[in-house]
C-alpha cells in the first residue's frame, strides 16, 4: 500500500504485527515461519521472511481515512491546499485532549520522546501510528515535518516531560510512570486491531512449521511484550531485567536451564562409545559416550551424506560432530580387504582464525593419527606446497586462504574431485565483514557440486542462530533430515548474561573510568562469592592499565585484601618462587595482589606461569587479551568485555559477534560450576547491537553485495562463468539469493521491483552487470553488453589470484601508464595507494611519531605523511627498516601491512610482467622480495638470515662485511679461515660461508638460433649452486630477455629447481623464441632471478650485431586454374578400378605428370587433407608398371600411419592389384622370406634406417625402386635425424649401384622446400610446394591463449572455453579435441559430461537420428574400458593407444558414421586414423618428456597435423579450428600456424650413432669419408643458409672447414671413448669399427650403451646385478615418469622382489627395473600408463638383451650369456627365470605344478613337451582346467616345440665328413677314455647340430600369451667350458618352419683335456634348455 504519512512504499503483511500488533509473531505470506525470537520491532530494517500487503481484515482503516477525505475531514495535502496553521506544541495537546481526556498528558509525554529519538522519518511515522493509531494519520505528516518546534517547546514546558520516577514492570521493562499509562493504553487499542484484523484473516490458523531437529524454547515460549533499549523494541526472554542509570542502561538476561524435555531424553539416549565401530573406538578413545547434541546429530552425520547445519551453544560439543561426519568420509574409503584409500578423499575444514585453525589442526590430528590420516593446517602462516597439499587427508584452513586455493585450482579436476567433505565452522559468520568469502566458498562448490555431479558434503557448524531455516536452504540442507538446532539448554553450563551500555558523557575518558566501575563491581561481586573472573580487553597495554584500575578501586574502597591469593594454598609457596623469576614484571606485580594480564607479548613461559596461577586459583581475576579465549582453554566462572572497540587494520570496529561467543563460551566450568556468568560492557548506542545478536534477535544478512565485484571477477578468471547468464546463475547460490527473496529492502529493491514477478531476477541482473561494467572499466575483464559475454583479461586474473580489490587495479592502471619508468618513490606511493589500506586513518595523536618515521624513512613520501597514502607509505619503509613504532595503534597498521604488502607487491609485480616493462619488472621484483625477507632491497643480501643478523654478538661481524664490501662471491671463494680473520670471529665464519652457500650462485651459457628473419630461439644452459635443505621442494627462479634499448622484455618464464638437480649438478635446460624487430638491437640480455633470494641473479648479453638471420624463403607454388585429370589418364583398367572417384583433385592434377611419368625425385608440399595419400599411389604404380620386379617403400613417421596404410593398400593394391605387402615396425617383424617376395614394404624410419645399414648383404633393399617418404618434414623433430640418415644413405646407394632409385617426399606446406628439393636433387621439375591455405575446404583458425604457470590447472582451465566453442561453432557437426595424454582425455571428457548436465539436453552428442538407444547400449556393452562406457552414453568418444583395439575401433565406427559428435584423442590419431571433422581443437600445445621430466612443446608439424583433420570435402563448405595454447609462447604459435614453418636439421644430437652405422656399413672409412658423408645431409644444406642456428659464425669457406673438421673430430673422439670406433694408431685418418661397434650398429643401439655395456660386464654377474644393467641402457631414457608416479613407483617396489634405490624413484631407470620385475612377478600395475609403458619397455629390452647376449659371448662370460638368455625367456613368459616352468603354462598355478610333478610323475617342461597332444589334454582336465582356461593352456602346450638333437663334428674344409655323435655318447662314462673325442689341440673344428621338432603348432610364432606383440622364436646353441666359464662358441638359430633343421658352429679345440658344453637354449620358454657334454682330449 502506499503510505499516506511519509509518500513512499511500505511493506506490511501481518507486519502491522510489528509496529502495531507488537506481537513476537510474524506470520509470513508463505506461512512457513516466524520472525526469531528478539526481532527488532521496526519498518526500518524489516526482517520478515515475505513480504505481503495489507490483508483485507485491516483494510476497513484504509477505508476510514478515505471517507474522512471525501468529507474533508481529513485534509489531504494533495488534494487540497491546507489552511495557514502553526503546528507546534500547542496544536498538538489541543487536536489530542479531546480524544485521550486524561491519558493526554501521558500520551503527549511519550510523543515527545519518540520525536527526540534520532530515528528516520518512516521509522518515526510507524512509531507514531502505535501510540495514537489510525484515527490520527491525517496528522502524523505534520507532527513529524515540525518535530524540532514541538519538542523545543516541549523542553520550555514545566518539568512534565523530565519526570526521572522509575517502576518495575515485570517482565524486565523499566518505564517512566507516563511511558506507563501510554503503553497500557497502547496495548488495549493494539490487542483489539490484532483480534479484528486476524479473526478472519487467511493467515489466522497458520502454524509455524516445524523440523524434527529444532529445540528452540525461545520460539515456543515467547513473550509477546517488548522490551525499550536505546529507544528499539525487542522481544526478549521472561525474566530479563532491565536497569536504566544516568551512567549506564544493564540488561540481565537468564539462562535456559540445561534441562530437556523428557521427551527428548528419552528419544535420543546418549550413544556409548562401545557401541561404534572399531574406528570410532579408536578415534573416540577416553569418551565413555557422546553427549546428548552428538547423539542426536549421530544418525545423520554418521550413516547418510546430507548436508548437514548444527547450530549450538559454544561448548556444546560441536567439534566431536565434525569428527562424525569425517569418520564417515573415511569408512566410505575402505576397501573389501579394509585398507584406507588415503588417495582418493579430502576433506576441508573451514576454521573463521589462524589460532582456531591451529587448535582444529592439533586436536583432529591427534584423534586420526592412529588411521594414518595426515591433517595439516594450511593459512597465512603454513603454507604448503602442492605435493603436500596431494598428500594431505584433511586440510584446516581459512576462509581466504580456501578462496586463494579454489581460486586457482577449481578446474583443477583431480583435487576438486577428491573433495568429499567440506566443514564450515562459525558459519553465523556470513553477517561479519569477511562473510562474502564464506559465501563465494559454498556458491563455488555448490556449483562444482552440480556441474561435476560429484559429491561434496558441506556441513555448517554455528552457534545459535536467528534464522536458522535460511542458512539451511543456503547449505542446500534438507530442513527434515539436516538441519539440527540446538538452544541454550545444550550448553555444559547454563549461562547468565547481562549487557552493560554505557552512558557516560565526557568522552572516551569518561566512558572508560565508567567502564572500568562496572568491572570493578562485577569482579568483587564474584570474589565475594568464591568466584574467578576473566575480563577480556582489546590490546596488550589495556591489560596492565585495568589490573591497575581495578587494584586503585580495590584500595579507594578497602577491599583489597578480598582479591589477594590465599597464603595457605598448597602450591602458593612453589608458584610464588616461580613468579620471582618471570621476565615480565607485569606477573609479579599483580600477583601479589590476586591480580594477572595475559597477552600474546608476553614470553610462552610467563603466559604458561600465568595460566597455571589461574587455574590454581591464586589468582582472583585475570585481565587478558582474545587470544586466551582462542588459544588457551582456560575458564572461569564469570568472564566480562570491558569495551567493544577494536583496532584492526587501521581503523576502529566492532567486536565481532564470533570473538563475543567465544569469549563468552570461557564462563562457566563444566567440572565445578552448575552455572556462569557473562558480562559485556559497551557503550550505550552498542546495546541493542549486542543485545539483538546474541539472543538471535536479528537475522542474519548477506555480505556479498558488498564484494560482488571482486567475487564476479574471481568467477570469471577461474573459468567458471562466461557470461550474464552464467553470473546469475552463479548468485542463485548466494545466501544473498537466499535473503533478498525475504527481506528486499535491505538490498535496495523498492515496491515496484518487488510486486513485478520477475522484478528481483532483473535486479540481480543489474548487480551482475553494473559490476560486469565496473570490471571492464577496471580492464581486468571484456564485458560485451550486446551478447552479455565476460571474458577475462591478465589484469582480472592477476587481480583475483592475488586478491587484489577492483578499485586498487583501476589505481596501478593510473599510475602505471603515468609513470612507465618511475622511480622506487614513486613505487612505494603507488602500492601505499592501492584501496586494500584505504580504512587506515590518520589520527592526531600519530603525527608526531609519525614524523618522526618520515625522518628515518629511505625514500621521500610522496605528499607527506598527512595522507592515508602518506602514511601507509611512511608505515611500508618503516616496516622494511625494521623500525617500531612508539604508538600501538601505528604497530597495528604495520601488523596489517605485514599480512598484506608483499600480495599486493606480488600482483603489481605480475602486472608490470605481463605488460613487458622491463625497468619496473626489475624494481617490483626486488621490492617483492624485500618485503617478503623484511628489509631493503639494497642491503646484504646476508640480511635474509634472521637468526644470524638478530644476535648482538653478529652485528660487528656484520658491520665489517658491509664495511669491507665483502661480496657473496667473495666470500663463497674465501676459506673459512679467511672469513674468520676479516671479521674478527672465528665461530661465525662457519655460519658465515653456510649463509653465502645457501643463496643461489647462478651460471648462464646463452646460444642464439635465428628460425627466421623475424623469431630467434634462444638456448639456455643454467647452472645453479646452493645449499638446499631436505624437505625443499624447489627453489622457484624467473628468466626474462630484456631489450634495455627499448624497455621491453620480449620473453619471461618461470622454473623451478628440485634438490636432486642441485645435487646431481645437471643444468637446467631452457628454450624459448623471441620475437626479433625489424631493426635489430645490439643485444640483448638474459637474466636468471631468484624469486626467494635477493642477491641471486645473474644477466647474461647476446651480442645480437654479427646475426645472420635466414634468407627469405622462394615464393610457393601456385595453384594452376586446370581441368582435372580423369582416373582414365591412368591408361590402365587395372589402376583405374582403385579409385571411386572419376577425376583427380587439383593438386593431384597439378602432380600428376610429374609422378606418374617421370623418374625423377619429387617433393610434394601441401596442407593435410590435400589428397597426397594419392601422390604417393601414383608413384607406385609407375613402378608396378615401369619396374615389375621392383619394390616400393613407403615411411611413415608413427607406427598408427603404417598400420592406417597397411589396412587401406592392403584391399587397395593388395585385393585388386594382386601386391603383396609387409609391414615392418617395433610390433610386427615379418620372417625373411616375407620380406624378400614383398612387392610393396611399409615401414617406420628406424626400422628401415636398420635394414639399410646392411645395403651390401641385403639383395632386396638393392631392388628397391622407389622410396616414398611421408611427413618428410619431421625431418626438423627429434626422429628427423633418422629420416637424414636414409635419405643420404640412400643416395649413396643410388650412387653405387648406379640404379634408378627414386625418392618421393611428402609434406606439409614448407617454408624452405627448396633447401629440401636441393638435398634430396631435385632440380626446377619436380618441387611442389603450395601455400597452406590450398585446402580443399577453407578453414578458420582461432588462437586463444591461457594463463597459468603449471600444466593441469592450465588444461583445465580451457574446458569450458572447449565447450563454448563446441556450442558457438559446431554445436551439431563432428568435433575432434586433441590432448597430449590419456589421461587428459579421460579429464577433458568428464569436465564436458558435467557442462553437458547444465544443459538441457543432456544428450545432444548423440544422433539418435542414426542410431538407436538400444543399438548404442549394445554396442556401450561390448566396451572394455570404463571410463569410455560412461563417456559414451553422451556422445564422447576416447581414443588413445591406452585402449583395446577392439575399444578403438568401436569409437572410430561411431565418429565415423556421425552417430557421436565429439571425440577426444591424443596426437596418434592426428597421423595414424583418417578421421575428419567440422571442428577441432587443439586443446593444449605441450605433452609430458619422459627424458626431461618436464611438459615441453609440441612440435608446430604435429599442430598442423592436427589441426589439418578439421574439414570433411563430402560435407563441409568450411572448417573451424581452435588451438587452445600457454599465452606466453601465443604469438609464436600464431605465426607458424598461418604461415609455413622452416624445417632445421636436428642431426648433430646424434651424429655419433649414425656415423657409427656408415663405419660400420664401410660407407665410412676415414675422418675424410666423415666430412664427405656430412657434405651429403641435410645438416651441411642448412649449416650453409642458417649458419648461426648451428652455431657458426661466418659462412667463409675455411671456416666451414674448420667447423666440420671439429665436428668430425669431436664425434669420433665420442665413438672412440665408447670402444666402438678404432683409430688407426699409424694413420691417425683411417677409421675402422670394433665388434662392440658393429653390434650396437646391428642392434640399433646407441654407442653410450655400448660404452656403459663394456664397462659394466665382469666375469661374475648375479641375474640381478644383470636386470641393473640392462635397465640402466640408454634406450630406456626416454620412459616417461609422469607427474606423482614417483609414488606409484614407491608402491610398486614393495610388491616385487628385487629392491630398488629407494631415494630416486622419479628415475626412468627405477621405474624400468620395477616395470619389468612386475611383469616377470605377474603383478598388478596402477593404471592403464603403465601397462603401455610396460609393452614399450619390451619393445626395447628384447632389442637390448639379444646385444647383452653378444656382448657377453664376444666377451667369453658363459654364465653371464645364459643368465641373459633365461632373463629373456622370463620376459618372454612373464615369469622370473627360477621360477617353475609349468607355471608359465596358463591358468596353471604353483599348486597345479606340484601336482603334475608329484602325482602325475612328470619332472620337467621338456618331458611334457614330449607326450602327445592327447596325453596333455588328459593332464589339463586332470589338474581342474575347464572351459576357457582350459582352451588357453592345452593351445600354449599345444604349441611348444619338442626339440631333438644329433651332433657330428668335423672341419671347415670337409663338411660332408663328419663325425656323427651317438646318442649313448652322452651317457658315457668319464673315466672311459673311449669317449674322450680326440681332436688336434688349437684347431679349428665344427659342431654340427641338427634339430628335429617332434611336435609344433601351426603358428611359427613362440607361445608367449604375457608378451606384448607377436614372437618369433628362436634358439641359441653356445659351446663353454662350465669348469673354466668360458664362452667359445654362440650361433642363433630364428624360428624354423620344417621338420629339422642342420646348425654349423665353429670353436676351437681347447689346448687342454677339457669337457665342454653344448647348451640348446630357447629365447622365448622356460624348461626347455638343452645340455650336452662333450668331452675333447686335445692331441699335439
Amino acid at each position: 500500500m502506499r503510505n499516506f504519512l511519509s509518500d513512499k512504499v511500505v511493506w506490511v503483511g501481518l507486519k502491522s504485527a510489528v509496529n502495531i500488533l507488537k506481537s513476537a509473531v510474524v506470520i509470513q505470506e508463505a506461512c512457513d515461519e516466524f520472525v526469531p525470537w528478539g526481532a527488532e520491532l521496526s519498518d526500518k530494517s524489516p526482517h520478515d521472511d515475505e513480504y505481503c500487503l495489507i490483508p483485507d481484515d485491516l483494510q476497513k482503516y484504509l477505508d476510514k481515512y478515505r471517507e474522512a477525505l471525501k468529507t474533508d475531514k481529513v485534509t489531504d495535502t494533495k488534494t487540497k491546499k491546507p489552511e495557514e496553521k502553526v503546528y507546534d506544541f500547542n496544536w498538538l495537546e489541543q487536536t489530542l485532549v479531546g480524544s485521550f481526556a486524561d491519558e493526554a498528558a501521558h500520551v503527549l509525554n511519550a510523543i515527545v520522546s519518540e520525536l527526540q529519538k534520532n530515528t528516520s522519518d518512516d521509522v518515526l511515522s510507524n512509531d507514531l501510528v502505535s501510540i495514537i493509531g489510525f484515527d490520527f494519520l491525517d496528522i502524523i505528516p505534520e507532527i513529524v515535518k515540525n518535530k524540532a518546534r514541538i519538542v523545543s517547546e516541549a523542553i520550555k514546558i514545566s518539568g512534565a516531560f523530565a519526570t526521572n520516577e522509575r517502576v518495575l514492570r515485570d517482565p524486565g521493562m523499566v518505564q517512566t510512570t507516563s511511558e506507563k499509562h501510554v503503553e497500557a493504553l497502547r496495548e488495549q487499542r493494539m490487542a483489539q486491531m490484532v483480534e479484528d484484523a486476524t479473526r478472519t484473516s487467511r493467515f489466522a490458523n497458520v502454524e509455524r512449521p516445524k523440523y524434527k531437529f529444532v529445540f528452540d524454547k525461545m520460539a515456543e515460549m515467547a513473550s509477546k511484550n517488548p522490551i525499550f533499549i536505546t529507544g528499539k523494541s525487542l522481544v526478549l526472554p521472561q525474566g530479563t531485567e532491565r536497569f536504566d542509570k544516568p551512567e549506564y542502561e544493564e540488561i540481565k538476561i537468564p539462562n535456559e536451564g540445561n534441562q530437556l524435555p523428557p521427551a527428548v531424553a528419552k528419544e535420543y539416549p546418549r550413544i556409548p562409545i562401545a557401541k561404534l565401530d572399531k574406528i570410532s573406538k579408536l578415534v573416540f578413545t577416553g569418551m565413555e559416550s557422546l553427549n546428548n547434541l552428538q547423539s542426536i546429530v549421530f544418525d545423520a552425520a554418521s550413516n547418510t551424506n546430507e548436508n548437514l547445519l548444527v547450530a549450538a551453544p559454544t561448548g556444546a560439543g560441536k567439534t566431536n560432530v565434525a569428527m562424525l561426519c569425517v569418520l564417515n568420509v573415511i569408512r566410505q574409503h575402505i576397501n573389501e580387504v579394509g585398507t584406507l584409500k588415503l588417495r582418493d578423499f579430502k576433506i576441508v575444514y573451514v576454521a573463521p582464525m589462524k589460532a582456531l585453525a591451529a587448535e582444529v589442526t592439533e586436536k583432529f590430528q591427534s584423534k586420526l593419527r592412529c588411521l594414518g590420516i595426515k591433517v595439516r593446517e594450511y593459512t597465512g602462516d603454513m603454507n604448503l606446497t602442492k605435493k603436500e597439499i596431494e598428500e594431505t587427508q584433511m586440510l584446516v584452513t581459512t576462509p581466504e586462504k580456501w578462496d586463494v586455493l579454489t581460486r586457482k585450482r577449481i578446474q583443477d579436476v583431480e583435487l576438486m574431485s577428491k573433495i568429499k567433505l567440506m566443514i564450515l565452522d562459525e558459519i553465523h559468520l556470513l553477517q561479519d565483514s569477511r562473510g562474502a568469502v564464506l559465501e563465494a566458498l559454498v556458491a563455488r562448490t555448490l556449483r562444482l557440486v552440480n556441474t561435476s555431479q560429484q559429491m561434496i558434503r558441506i556441513v555448517g557448524l554455528s552457534a545459535t542462530l536467528p534464522n536458522y531455516v535460511d542458512v539451511a536452504k543456503f547449505l542446500r540442507v534438507n530442513l527434515d533430515k539436516g538441519l539440527f538446532f540446538f538452544d541454550g539448554r545444550f550448553r555444559p553450563v547454563p549461562l547468565d548474561t547481562r549487557y552493560i551500555g554505557v552512558k557516560a558523557r565526557g568522552g572516551r575518558f569518561a566512558q572508560l573510568n565508567v567502564m572500568n566501575q562496572q568491572a570493578y563491581k562485577i569482579a568483587l561481586q564474584h570474589i565475594r562469592n568464591g568466584k574467578q573472573v576473566m575480563i577480556f580487553v582489546h590490546s596488550r597495554g589495556a591489560t596492565a592499565k585495568t589490573c591497575e584500575s581495578l587494584m586503585e578501586q580495590a584500595s579507594q574502597e578497602g577491599t583489597r585484601r578480598e582479591f589477594e591469593p590465599d597464603p595457605d594454598h598448597h602450591r602458593y609457596h612453589e608458584l610464588s618462587r616461580r613468579v620471582k623469576n618471570a621476565k615480565s614484571r607485569e606477573v609479579s606485580k599483580f600477583f601479589q595482589y590476586g591480580f594477572g594480564c595475559h597477552h600474546a607479548g608476553m614470553i610462552r613461559s610467563d603466559r604458561s606461569l600465568t595460566e597455571k596461577l589461574f587455574e590454581q586459583g591464586l589468582i582472583r581475576v585475570l585481565c587478558c587479551t582474545s587470544t586466551l579465549a582462542w588459544g588457551v582453554n582456560l575458564p572461569a566462572y564469570a568472564v566480562v568485555i570491558k569495551g567493544t572497540e577494536i583496532y584492526v587494520n587501521g581503523q576502529y570496529i566492532d567486536l565481532s559477534v564470533l570473538d563475543v561467543q567465544q569469549i563468552f563460551g570461557r564462563a562457566g566450568r563444566p567440572q565445578f560450576d552448575t552455572s556462569g556468568e557473562a558480562t559485556i560492557i559497551t557503550t550505550h548506542d552498542k546495546l541493542v547491537h549486542y543485545v539483538s545478536l546474541m539472543i538471535r534477535a536479528a537475522p542474519i544478512e548477506s555480505q556479498f553485495l558488498s564484494k560482488l565485484t571482486d567475487n564476479l571477477n574471481a568467477e570469471i578468471a577461474s573459468g567458471s562463468v562466461a557470461n550474464i547468464d552464467d553470473a546469475v546463475r552463479w548468485l542463485s547460490y548466494t545466501y544473498l539469493d537466499i535473503r533478498i527473496t525475504k527481506n528486499p529492502f535491505h538490498y535496495g529493491l523498492n515496491r515496484e521491483q518487488i510486486s513485478d514477478l520477475g522484478g528481483i531476477h532483473e535486479v540481480k541482473r543489474k548487480f551482475i552487470i553494473d559490476a560486469a561494467l565496473e570490471l571492464d572499466r577496471a580492464k581486468m575483464v571484456r564485458f560485451n553488453e550486446k551478447i552479455g559475454s565476460l571474458a577475462c583479461c591478465d589484469l582480472g586474473r592477476t587481480a583475483s589470484h592475488f586478491y587484489i580489490r577492483h578499485d586498487s587495479v583501476q589505481v596501478y592502471n593510473t599510475g602505471i601508464e603515468k609513470t612507465a619508468s618511475i622511480s622506487v618513490m614513486y613505487l612505494l606511493d603507488l602500492i601505499a595507494s592501492s584501496k586494500e589500506f584505504e580504512q587506515m586513518r590518520v589520527r592526531n595523536e600519530e603525527m608526531d611519531e609519525l614524523d618522526r618515521l618520515n625522518k628515518e624513512t629511505e625514500y621521500k613520501v610522496v605528499g607527506g605523511v598527512e595522507n592515508v597514502a602518506g602514511k601507509v607509505n611512511c608505515l611500508i619503509q618503516a616496516y622494511l627498516n625494521g623500525s617500531y613504532a612508539r604508538v600501538s595503534s601505528l604497530n597495528s597498521d604495520m601488523n596489517y601491512l605485514d599480512q598484506n604488502v608483499s600480495r599486493i607487491a606480488r600482483g603489481l609485480f605480475e602486472i608490470v610482467r605481463k605488460y613487458g616493462m622491463c625497468h619496473l619488472t626489475n624494481e617490483l621484483h626486488k621490492m617483492c622480495l624485500g618485503f617478503e625477507n623484511k628489509m631493503w632491497w639494497t642491503w646484504h643480501p646476508f640480511y635474509q638470515f634472521k637468526t644470524f643478523v638478530n644476535k648482538d654478538t653478529n652485528r660487528p661481524a656484520m658491520d665489517k662485511i658491509e664495511r669491507k664490501n665483502l661480496t657473496l662471491s667473495r666470500i663463497r671463494d674465501m676459506p673459512k679461515k679467511e672469513i674468520g680473520q676479516l671479521v674478527n670471529n672465528q665461530k661465525s665464519a662457519e655460519f658465515i660461508k653456510k649463509m653465502a652457500n645457501k643463496i643461489p650462485r647462478i651460471e648462464i651459457e646463452a646460444d642464439v638460433q635465428p628460425i627466421t628473419r623475424t623469431i630467434v630461439r634462444v638456448v639456455l644452459k643454467i647452472h645453479i649452486d646452493m645449499i638446499m635443505n631436505e624437505g625443499n621442494g624447489g627453489e622457484p627462479f624467473w628468466v626474462w630477455v630484456e631489450d634495455p634499448d627499448n624497455d621491453r622484455i620480449y620473453h619471461n618464464e618461470s622454473f623451478t629447481v628440485t634438490r636432486k638437480t642441485i645435487l646431481g649438478q645437471a643444468p637446467i635446460d631452457i628454450n624459448f623464441t623471441v620475437a626479433l624487430p625489424e631493426k635489430i638491437p645490439s643485444a640483448y640480455l638474459i637474466k636468471v632471478v631468484s624469486d626467494r633470494w635477493l642477491g641471486a641473479s645473474e644477466t647474461c648479453a647476446i651480442d645480437l650485431r654479427g646475426l645472420i638471420v635466414a634468407e627469405l624463403h622462394p615464393a610457393h607454388t601456385e595453384l594452376l586454374d586446370i581441368q582435372p585429370i580423369p582416373v582414365t589418364a591412368l591408361k590402365n583398367p587395372d589402376f583405374e578400378a582403385l579409385y571411386s572417384f572419376s577425376h583427380f583433385n587439383p593438386i593431384q592434377t597439378q602432380v600428376f605428370h610429374c609422378l606418374y611419368h617421370h623418374d625423377s625425385n619429387a617433393l610434394v608440399g601441401a596442407p593435410t587433407g590435400s589428397g597426397k595419400t594419392a601422390c604417393a599411389e601414383l608413384s607406385m604404380l609407375k613402378v608396378f608398371r615401369d619396374y615389375p620386379n621392383g619394390k616400393c617403400v613407403y615411411i611413415a613417421p608413427l607406427k598408427a600411419l603404417v598400420k592406417e596404410r597397411m589396412d587401406d593398400w592392403s584391399k587397395k593394391l593388395g585385393g585388386k592389384l594382386g601386391k603383396k605387402l609387409v609391414e615392418m615396425t617395433g610390433d610386427i617383424a615379418p620372417d625373411q622370406k616375407a620380406i624378400v617376395s614383398a612387392d610393396i614394404i611399409i615401414t617406420t624410419p628406424e626400422k628401415w634406417d636398420g635394414i639399410s645399414r646392411s645395403w651390401q648383404t641385403r639383395k632386396y633393399v638393392r631392388d628397391v625402386r622407389l622410396i616414398v617418404i611421408d611427413e618428410i618434414h619431421m625431418l626438423g623433430e627429434d626422429r628427423g635425424p633418422v629420416l637424414e640418415s636414409i635419405v643420404t644413405r640412400t643416395n649413396f646407394i643410388s650412387a653405387q649401384t648406379k640404379a634408378n632409385l627414386r625418392i618421393v617426399g611428402l609434406s606439409t606446406a614448407l617454408a624452405n622446400a627448396r633447401d629440401l628439393a636441393d638435398w634430396l636433387g631435385i632440380k626446377n621439375f619436380g618441387l611442389y610446394n603450395f601455400k597452406p591455405s590450398v585446402r580443399p575446404v577453407p578453414m578458420r583458425i582461432h588462437v586463444q591463449g591461457f594463463p597459468g604457470k603449471h600444466y593441469c590447472p592450465r588444461m583445465a582451465l580451457m574446458n569450458k572455453p572447449a565447450y563454448q566453442a563446441i556450442q558457438e561453432h559446431s554445436p551439431t557437426k563432428p568435433v575432434i579435441i586433441f590432448v597430449s595424454s590419456r589421461r587428459q582425455t579421460r579429464l577433458t571428457a568428464l569436465s564436458l559430461i558435467s557442462l553437458l548436465a547444465g544443459n538441457e539436453n543432456p544428450k545432444a552428442w548423440i544422433n539418435y537420428e542414426l542410431i538407436h538407444e538400444l543399438e548404442l547400449d549394445a554396442l556401450i556393452d561390448r566396451v572394455k574400458d570404463v571410463n569410455l562406457r560412461h563417456t559414451l552414453e553422451f556422445g564422447i568418444g576416447m581414443h588413445h593407444a591406452g585402449l583395446v583395439e577392439s575399444d578403438r575401433r568401436i569409437v572410430e565406427n561411431l565418429f565415423r558414421d556421425r552417430k557421436i559428435q565429439l571425440l577426444i584423442a591424443t596426437a596418434t590419431l592426428a597421423w595414424g586414423v583418417n578421421l575428419p571433422a567440422h571442428m577441432v581443437i587443439v586443446k593444449g600445445t605441450e605433452h609430458f618428456d619422459g627424458k626431461q621430466g618436464k611438459f615441453v612443446d609440441v612440435g608446430i608439424t604435429d599442430v598442423l597435423q592436427m589441426v589439418g583433420r578439421a574439414g570433411r570435402p563430402q560435407y563441409d563448405n568450411e572448417a573451424v579450428a581452435c588451438v587452445f595454447i600457454h599465452d606466453i609462447k601465443k604469438n609464436y604459435y600464431k605465426k607458424f600456424i598461418y604461415e609455413p614453418f622452416p624445417v632445421e636439421s636436428n642431426l648433430l644430437g646424434v651424429l655419433p650413432d649414425h656415423l657409427n652405422a656408415e663405419i660400420v656399413a664401410g660407407t665410412v672409412k676415414s675422418k675424410q669419408d666423415a666430412m664427405n658423408y656430412l657434405t651429403w645431409t641435410y645438416f651441411f644444406r642448412r649449416l650453409l643458409m642458417n649458419p648461426n642456428y648451428y652455431q657458426l659464425d661466418t659462412l667463409e669457406g675455411e671456416a666451414i672447414n674448420e667447423f666440420l673438421s671439429e665436428l668430425v673430430e669431436k664425434t669420433i673422439g665420442e665413438l672412440e671413448r665408447s670402444g666402438v670406433v678404432e683409430v688407426d694408431e699409424e694413420d691417425n685418418n683411417l677409421l675402422f669399427a670394433s665388434s662392440l661397434g658393429r653390434l650396437a650398429s646391428y642392434y640399433y643401439l646407441r654407442h653410450e650403451t655400448a660404452r656403459h655395456f663394456s664397462t659394466k660386464f665382469n666375469k661374475n654377474m648375479t641375474s640381478e646385478d644383470l636386470l641393473q644393467v640392462l635397465t640402466e641402457a640408454t634406450e630406456f631414457s626416454e620412459l616417461p615418469v609422469r607427474h606423482n608416479e614417483d609414488q606409484e613407483n614407491e608402491h610398486l617396489a614393495k610388491q616385487v622382489p628385487i629392491q630398488v634405490d629407494p631415494r630416486h624413484y622419479e628415475r626412468t631407470e627405477i621405474k624400468t627395473h620395477l616395470l619389468l620385475q612386475v611383469h616377470m612377478s605377474r603383478g598388478t600395475l596402477p593404471s592403464s600408463d603403465y601397462l603401455l609403458d610396460t609393452k614399450t619397455v619390451m619393445d626395447n629390452a628384447a632389442r637390448v638383451m639379444q646385444a647383452m647376449i653378444d656382448i657377453t659371448a664376444e666377451l667369453g662370460y658363459l654364465a653371464n650369456c645364459i643368465r641373459v638368455v633365461r632373463l629373456l625367456q622370463g620376459i618372454s613368459q612373464g615369469r622370473w627365470p627360477g621360477d617353475d616352468p609349468f607355471t608359465a603354462i596358463p591358468n596353471v598355478d604353483q599348486k597345479k605344478a606340484d601336482y603334475i610333478r608329484s602325482k602325475m610323475r612328470i619332472k620337467c617342461m621338456g618331458e611334457l613337451v614330449f607326450k602327445n597332444p592327447h596325453d596333455k589334454t588328459n593332464i589339463l582336465e586332470t589338474i581342474g582346467l575347464q572351459g576357457k582356461d582350459f582352451q588357453k593352456a592345452d593351445e600354449y602346450l599345444k604349441g611348444l616345440p619338442a626339440i631333438k638333437c644329433k651332433f657330428g663334428i668335423g672341419t671347415e674344409d670337409n663338411t660332408n665328413d663328419f663325425v656323427a655323435i651317438p646318442d649313448n655318447y652322452f651317457n658315457g662314462d668319464l673315466r672311459d677314455e673311449k669317449s674322450w673325442v680326440k681332436l688336434p689341440a688349437g684347431e679349428e673344428f665344427v659342431l654340427q647340430v641338427k634339430m628335429t621338432c617332434a611336435y609344433r603348432g601351426k603358428t611359427i610364432y613362440a607361445q608367449t600369451p604375457r608378451y606384448p606383440k607377436p614372437k618369433l622364436e628362436g634358439w641359441f646353441i653356445i659351446i663353454g667350458n662350465a669348469e673354466t666359464g668360458e664362452l667359445l662358441a654362440l650361433k642363433k638359430l630364428s624360428q624354423f618352419n620344417t621338420k629339422s633343421k642342420t646348425e654349423m658352429i665353429f670353436f676351437e679345440v681347447p689346448e687342454t683335456k677339457s669337457i665342454l658344453t653344448v647348451y640348446i637354449i630357447s629365447d622365448s620358454y622356460l624348461g626347455l634348455d638343452q645340455t650336452y657334454d662333450i668331452r675333447i682330449d686335445p692331441q699335439e
